[in-house]
């Protein structure tokens, strides 16, 4: 009973959200603040799934102006979880194919994110100097999954470089988020306990050049993994208190 009572609230939210979002955003299309927006309004929806949703900031990271944004990414619980982590003026970077989704891929792309063809690499190189043009033209942050899919339970898994030299070519820095592990949330269990997602430290870029990409890349992941095992550790301990 809980599962279909959620997803029918999930369904009525969906297209609400979507319907009547794709026509505000007809008011002033690809906006960089729509996605902030909406992206805050996602997270709202946390709680109908069972998930108590705490985000935390390092110093200074609401001031960071700017820069390359890297999430780990597992699983569609991201739409409710790290979602509200998005900064203003910040758009994400997403699969081409996402357009195809039926109201979602609308509104993802009337709200100013950034679609690459994955299948076709030379469009995706030519997409990384879009980013890196969209940053210093237009001042805003861009948002990556550089796992480049979902994890589904298998922890970190290998990055992609895409993320590190579109922050090296526009000399931005990289801002690592690590969301807790959210593989064991159930839609038919009334309380899903914790989740927790940290904006963490930025990582200078400054006077680097391509060929720093591979260690940019590396100390991010080794950041990331060490804080994602962190929070999975302090979310068993306080589910239990």
């Amino acid at each position: 009973m809980i599962y279909i009572l959620r997803m029918i609230a999930i369904a009525i939210f969906a297209i609400v959200t979507f319907v009547f979002g794709c026509g505000y955003c007809l008011f002033s299309p690809r906006n960089p603040k729509h996605v902030y927006t909406f992206g805050r309004l996602f997270s709202k929806m946390s709680r109908i799934v069972g998930i108590k949703l705490e985000i935390r900031y390092a110093e200074g990271a609401e001031q960071v102006g700017p820069a390359v944004y890297i999430a780990n990414h597992q699983n569609t619980y991201d739409l409710f979880t790290v979602s509200g982590a998005i900064m203003q003026r910040t758009v994400t970077v997403g699969k081409k194919s996402l357009v195809w989704i039926p109201l979602f891929g609308q509104l993802y792309w009337i709200t100013g994110n950034i679609l690459i063809d994955r299948a076709n690499r030379s469009k995706a190189v030519g997409t990384i100097s879009q980013v890196v043009d969209k940053i210093k033209k237009n001042k805003v942050s861009v948002w990556m999954f550089p796992e480049g899919t979902r994890s589904r339970g298998r922890g970190l898994l290998p990055f992609k470089t895409g993320a590190f030299h579109a922050a090296i070519g526009a000399q931005v820095p990289i801002v690592p988020i690590v969301c807790s592990s959210t593989d064991k949330v159930k839609l038919n269990r009334w309380d899903n306990g914790l989740v927790i997602v940290e904006v963490m430290k930025p990582i200078a870029t400054v006077g680097l050049a391509k060929e720093d990409v591979r260690n940019l890349l590396t100390q991010s992941r080794k950041l990331m993994a060490t804080k994602l095992a962190e929070l999975d550790q302090e979310v068993v301990q306080r589910n239990k208190d």
